[in-house]
């Protein structure tokens, strides 16, 4: 059974940062696009990067452009995103999400990890 699990989320005061791990079990790594997600009070759940672990292409939103990045540690079956420079703004619920092959959108990943909270103070 496949299983992501997010952590590395808390509080942080603006121009921080903090590092986001999900750890992921249940299927060969390679054969994967991990996502990360986001959904704030009030909002949809919206797109933040995603990371093929077969080949490394990876994919931002704009509102990560410049301040955060995803990377894999296969070895480790641990997707990470890097977030600096944080803001009121991102304050949210962080996901994490897989599926095959790649995509993008939150529509298209069907597997979710129960998230962990990134808190930005002003």
């Amino acid at each position: 059974e496949l299983q992501l699990v997010e952590s590395g989320g808390g509080l942080v005061q603006a121009g921080g940062s903090l590092r986001l791990s999900c750890a992921i079990s249940g299927f060969t790594f390679d054969d994967y696009d991990i996502g990360w997600f986001r959904h704030a009070p009030g909002e949809e759940r919206e797109g933040v990067a995603c990371i093929s672990v077969v080949d490394g292409r990876t994919h931002y939103a704009d509102l990560a452009e410049g301040r955060f990045t995803i990377y894999s540690d296969n070895a480790e079956n641990t997707v990470y995103l890097q977030m600096n420079s944080l803001k009121p703004e991102d304050t949210a619920v962080y996901y994490c999400a897989a599926v095959r092959g790649w995509a993008t959108a939150v529509m298209d990943f069907g597997s979710w990890g129960q998230g962990t909270q990134v808190t930005v103070s002003s």
